[in-house]
């Protein structure tokens, strides 16, 4: 820890001490994050940069009312904690309703398997960036626009409550984005990876093949036809069902939708059948080495693996402390937040389908016509309707793959694609480029997961039949 951080564990006992008896709940979280963002558009510069900041919040509750203020200086704590009890005064008219949880007071890291990121020169980050804008250009002639990014953060948290939580905790996230348009005549390709770990640097600098095949799937697709729009029969990917069970279901799980919304609320009724017998979905920052992954989450509750669907029917929701006290529930670890200018909000952690017993092959077996799709382009969730892009795509014949096709987009209601699900495959896959977005809070780390899955009546757009 810092000397600053270190430093100001007296000043923040004392300042708790002073003001606990004026709300209901005091929380202060002091940040200390450090990190580098380079971003070559082409052979061009746009971010090349390293930084340290330091800055806390300050959340107070009274009677069901929140307030918050952030600050940079420890000079001015004591302003911000009156600023922060005074808005929660003048807007509490209820009951300050938490779940209960134990008070902690621990150290913890997230220790890293491999090299620092800290340890490597800006300069050796850029020449990886180069070297990966190299081999994107280098596929084909007709590759237009490159983009390379790299991020890397270190941060580490102190947190201090009215009710005795002093925790300390501190992880550091990497991430890489890779993508390159392929132009012919008017035809416009795209071609994207997204790759990340809190594990080690040396995830990052082995990805030729993976950023190749982001180029190379870009120019393909100029000579694909345009898949037929229709309702077909659908194999999806590990990572297209991970991306799915994550955009499309898990936020309708974040328990501050449902009771903010009341008829949310009684569709994501516990009790109900949403999939098929051997449909298990899964939440939490509990299992190790992910991207979603901690042990305390930001209101210092311990990490959890929640179940949300058993055997098909939903079972549990993600929550904070209050989320999970309004609704008579056990808070479950999941108010995050991306830093200290921002309150914590209920968020996913590590979101993932359970494999199945079906093997892959036999996936694909009686579909007379239907689509199999790969890897991810893009997406958008509004409410329970979604709308998916594939990075790659093929036609099912008669139980086998055919010829590719491009512009693929699946889109439906999640209730009732998950009913839809006939088949879950036997493999599984781990995808860590996620980076959530949330209440103005984007690039939250996450991870998520899932096996192939078989799917019917889903609407793909593409070419009108």
């Amino acid at each position: 820890m810092s000397t600053l951080l270190a430093d100001a564990k007296n000043l923040l006992a004392e300042l708790i001490a002073r003001y606990a008896s004026r709300v209901d709940y005091l929380a202060i979280r002091l940040e200390e994050a450090e990190g580098t963002d380079i971003f070559l558009r082409g052979e061009k510069i746009e971010t090349l940069s390293e930084g340290v900041s330091i800055g806390g919040q300050v959340r107070a509750c009274y009677q069901g009312g929140w307030g918050f203020a952030s600050f940079n200086e420890l000079a001015g704590l004591a302003e911000r904690i009156e600023e922060a009890i005074a808005a929660a005064r003048l807007v509490g008219d209820e009951e300050t309703i938490l779940a209960p949880v134990d008070p902690v007071q621990i150290t913890c890291e997230l220790l890293l398997t491999g090299t620092d990121p800290r340890k490597i020169p800006i300069i050796d980050k850029k020449r990886l960036c180069d070297r990966y804008t190299d081999i994107l250009r280098q596929v084909d002639p007709r590759i237009t626009t490159t983009s390379v990014r790299y991020s890397d953060s270190a941060q580490r948290i102190l947190l201090f409550t009215s009710e005795g939580t002093i925790l300390e905790q501190s992880w550091v996230d990497m991430e890489m984005r890779f993508a390159a348009t392929a132009r012919n005549g008017e035809t416009v390709q795209t071609g994207r990876e997204t790759t990340g770990s809190r594990k080690a640097y040396e995830d990052l600098i082995q990805l030729d093949s993976q950023v190749r095949g982001a180029a190379q799937r870009a120019v393909e697709a100029l000579s694909l036809p345009s898949v037929k729009g229709n309702t077909y029969q659908v194999v999806i990917d590990p990572i297209l069902s991970g991306l799915f069970v994550h955009e499309a279901f898990g936020h309708l799980s974040e328990a501050d939708m449902a009771y903010e919304n009341p008829d949310l609320l009684e569709v994501m009724t516990l009790g109900r059948r949403f999939g098929p017998e051997d449909l298990q979905i899964f939440d939490g920052a509990a299992p190790p080495g992910h991207r979603g992954s901690y042990l305390y989450d930001d209101e210092g509750t311990p990490a959890t693996t929640t179940q949300l669907i058993k055997d098909g029917v939903l079972v549990g929701r993600l929550h904070s402390r209050e989320t999970a006290g309004k609704l008579e529930e056990t808070a479950t670890g999941n108010a995050r937040c991306l830093n200290y200018h921002y309150p914590p909000i209920v968020r996913m952690t590590n979101t993932w389908i359970e494999r199945g017993k079906t093997p892959v092959q036999d996936l694909f077996t009686d579909i007379k016509e239907g689509v199999y799709a790969r890897n991810w382009l893009g997406g958008m969730t509004n409410g329970e309707m979604f709308t998916f892009s594939a990075g790659e795509a093929w036609m099912i014949r008669n139980g086998q793959l055919a010829e590719p096709v491009r512009d693929v987009t699946l889109s439906g209601n999640v209730f009732s694609t998950l009913a839809d699900i006939e088949a879950i495959g036997d493999d599984f896959y781990w995808d860590e480029s996620g980076g959530c977005g949330k209440g103005g809070q984007n690039g939250l780390p996450v991870g998520c997961g899932g096996p192939s899955l078989r799917i019917r009546n889903v609407v793909v757009g593409g070419e009108s039949a």
